[in-house]
């Protein structure tokens, strides 16, 4: 996918967590290997040239497609896996596989914390030891090498954090109603919620709304917080962020 992953795995017998995680990597080249636009014989690439249906597809490609329709009835279209005319599903992928990855790494029995880090994607479950919750530092896109917050998962099984924004890859996210690179005045949105196939969605939808309508927005969604950042250096933040910072 074009990015680095990580996995932190507490407890748990290390032959089986071994073998877990050797499992979820080939989970993730599968995926890529699937769900890739850069590879001309990837099934998401031949089903965007008719070449085959859904139902020719692995049943995953179904479950990302419906996932992703839900994704866009709820942001009323800011998140769309149509890009120039062609399918292009990678907005909700990353998100999904992560999150995926982790709960199959934490289905190993005695497993008591995973975190699994894709590009700065993190899924969190569970817990790393006694008394300490998992802590996610969030990069200032303003300040390289700074932090902007640090997300605490105190008192929660389960914590996503996504970020979307120009800082590490340029002008990237495109609006759905024009075609071209999203221009707003936000340089990195940050969501806070339960699962990252849904965080890694709404950063990028709120990105390309704009920090007043994606600030709106972010706060009608039950269970998710959220930092934006515009481009001259104003920090916005929903209502319930301040609970989760640590």
């Amino acid at each position: 996918m074009g990015t680095v992953f990580s996995f932190d795995v507490r407890g748990g017998d290390p032959g089986a967590v071994r073998s877990a995680l050797e499992e979820a990597v080939a989970g993730l080249h599968r995926v890529d290997e699937v769900f890739s636009t850069y590879r001309d014989d990837s099934q998401v690439s031949r089903l965007a040239r008719g070449e085959l249906t859904v139902g020719d597809c692995d049943p995953e490609v179904a479950e990302v497609l419906d996932l992703a329709a839900e994704a866009e009835r709820l942001s009323e279209g800011w998140f769309s896996t149509t890009y120039e005319g062609r399918l292009d599903p990678t907005g909700i992928v990353k998100g999904w596989s992560v999150e995926r990855s982790a709960r199959l790494l934490a289905d190993v029995p005695g497993v008591t914390g995973v975190s699994v880090n894709g590009g700065g994607d993190v899924q969190l479950l569970g817990v790393p030891g006694p008394q300490r919750p998992w802590r996610v530092g969030v990069s200032d896109p303003l300040r390289p090498g700074g932090l902007a917050a640090v997300i605490s998962a105190a008192g929660l099984d389960e914590l996503a954090v996504a970020t979307s924004g120009t800082a590490e890859r340029g002008a990237h996210i495109v609006d759905p109603r024009t075609g071209r690179s999203a221009v707003t005045d936000l340089v990195a949105v940050t969501v806070v919620a339960p699962r990252l196939t849904w965080a890694d969605c709404w950063a990028t939808a709120a990105f390309a709304m704009g920090s007043r309508q994606g600030l709106r927005w972010l706060e009608s969604l039950p269970g998710v917080e959220a930092l934006l950042i515009t481009a001259g250096d104003e920090v916005r933040c929903t209502g319930g962020l301040a609970a989760r910072l640590g």
